[in-house]
């Protein structure tokens, strides 16, 4: 009895605050966003860079809406895989598009440790790209891992500390380049790439990877204190922080480089505009921020994630296996997450990393609002105009990045295809086999 006892995954009711909710979910989104994106997104928009963010702000408001919708009625550590299971039942369509957020997840932790590679480097050898990127970023996964193995009181406190710790650095670095700014040239006289509807569409797509780490907050569920309120409420609180952020991060940076120099320096742009605007001082703070931001985010992502998973294995829906190992679910979830991460961390460069992650995300947001407007919107009272506007939306700006990748690096969109469709044939037979067992 105690060894069945000790497999189950472990949570603790109350043991997670609205603060603490919150800094895990910026955890995510700081760092992922606003270290590694924004190279990227100039290369695919030119000087319009700055407002793709602010466009993939606008879209995520809408999708927030059905995740707080759904959070408010059903507050669960499965959290999205739980949404789906509400919508859609125990089927293909949950157990498929639940993975897809779970590895969605983990590719942004990937995301996340490449991140910190990247800039860790820059107090070293600036400009560097070698091998002691991904080194670092695996050493980043496995410290995480070991933070993730303690209690929550101490994941909550290490998140929070760096979380507001970094909110406020980027603040200040926003600030400062915004304030040198009029020392400093703008030149975005190079317009390369011009931008073009299906480039700015795609540069939004990647913004929303900025902000998507919302979603982990809603694996909380059962460990945050008034849930039916506070999940909702961390959500909302998450993002407009992040806009804020974001938007005077956006013009510092655009102020302080060339349109040419912030896409040459795309994994560590943050540290390249802090040199020319606050001198070498300048570099070493935005580093050590980045290094902060992107472990706290780290830390964040793999809580939340190990903790879906979990709870998809408890409901039957993908499968498991022990491999020998001791300890809950939970444990278990949490070892093959870092796995996996590491495995992504060590092979893929940032920009397909990125790129799978928000083709992923994109499909699981959509199959949530349409399993709202189809079959619950009637119980959780949701607007079905903001439901098919957030479908809308996505669809769009997911077309414009798969034309844009298509044309520029179509082994990502094979590498997503491939996955998806191993994924669909997994789940199919374990389900399959499955309702076998149970009709014994």
């Amino acid at each position: 009895m105690n060894k069945i006892e000790d497999r189950k995954a472990n949570y603790r009711k109350d043991s997670l605050t609205l603060v603490g909710a919150i800094a895990l979910g910026t955890g995510v989104m700081i760092g992922a966003g606003i270290f590694a994106l924004t190279g990227q997104m100039a290369e695919m928009t030119g000087a319009l860079f700055p407002l793709a963010f602010l466009s993939a702000a606008l879209i995520v408001s809408f999708s927030a809406y059905s995740y707080v919708k759904m959070s408010n009625a059903y507050p669960s550590a499965g959290g999205i895989g739980m949404y789906l299971y509400k919508a859609y039942g125990g089927t293909l369509p949950t157990a498929f598009n639940a993975l897809l957020m779970y590895f969605s997840m983990v590719v942004a932790q990937s995301f996340l440790a490449r991140t910190f590679g990247s800039y860790s480097m820059q107090l070293f050898e600036p400009g560097y790209h070698g091998i002691l990127v991904p080194a670092l970023g695996v050493g980043a996964l496995i410290v995480a891992f070991l933070i993730n193995l303690s209690s929550n009181r101490l994941i909550e406190g290490v998140a929070s500390f760096i979380g507001f710790a970094k909110i406020g650095g980027i603040i200040i670095f926003g600030v400062a380049g915004v304030w040198v700014a009029d020392s400093i040239a703008m030149d975005f006289t190079q317009s390369i790439p011009d931008s073009t509807v299906s480039g700015f569409l795609a540069a939004t797509a990647l913004g929303i990877l900025a902000f998507k780490g919302f979603t982990t907050i809603t694996n909380s569920g059962s460990e945050l204190k008034d849930p039916h309120h506070n999940v909702g409420r961390a959500i909302m609180i998450s993002i407009a922080l992040c806009v804020v952020i974001y938007t005077l991060v956006g013009f510092a940076v655009a102020s302080n480089l060339s349109l040419s120099d912030i896409i040459a320096t795309q994994d560590y742009s943050l540290a390249a505009a802090a040199k020319p605007a606050l001198g070498d001082s300048g570099l070493w703070f935005t580093v050590i921020l980045a290094m902060l931001a992107t472990a706290g985010g780290i830390i964040a992502s793999i809580f939340a994630v190990s903790r879906m998973l979990a709870m998809l294995t408890e409901m039957k829906l993908v499968p498991h296996s022990h491999f020998g190992m001791s300890g809950s679910i939970q444990k278990h979830t949490l070892v093959y997450t870092v796995v996996i991460g590491i495995v992504l961390t060590a092979f893929f460069d940032l920009s397909r990393i990125a790129a799978l992650g928000i083709i992923f995300y994109l499909i699981m947001d959509i199959a949530v609002h349409w399993g709202i407007l189809r079959h619950l919107r009637r119980d959780i009272h949701a607007n079905v105009l903001i439901l098919i506007t957030a479908i809308m939306l996505d669809l769009l700006v997911l077309g414009g990045f798969l034309w844009v990748k298509v044309i520029s690096d179509p082994l990502v969109i094979g590498v997503a295809i491939s996955g998806m469709i191993i994924i669909a044939i997994i789940e199919t037979l374990f389900l399959r086999k499955q309702g076998q067992t149970e009709n014994v």
